[in-house]
């Protein structure tokens, strides 16, 4: 069995190894985006662009539009319905601008 020093040497001779492997395929893959780029004359915005459809949670919440004259809580319209307004006309809990 190897000894602790050996193994270390041994460790140090791979991550050398490892990261000239590394840089040769990074250096390919940056030649193969370069060739691709040019290629079909892409711009920076296209190739970095977020894709559409994906652009992260909403964020903010929807202003109220109605409230409750009793108590004064409001609601957006989405989601459930709060007691205050459920199965009444919501006409007269509009909010006014």
């Amino acid at each position: 069995m190897a000894s602790y020093r050996e193994l270390l040497k041994q460790r140090e001779a791979l991550q050398r190894q490892i990261d000239a492997a590394q840089e040769q395929e990074v250096t390919a893959a940056i030649e193969k985006v370069r060739e691709i780029i040019n290629e079909y004359s892409l711009t920076p915005e296209q190739v970095f662009a977020q894709p559409r459809g994906k652009r992260g949670p909403k964020s903010g919440t929807k202003p109220a539009k109605y409230r409750d004259p009793v108590s004064g809580a409001t609601w957006s319209g989405m989601g459930r319905e709060p007691l205050w307004i459920k199965g009444q006309s919501r006409e007269q809990f509009l909010i006014q601008d």
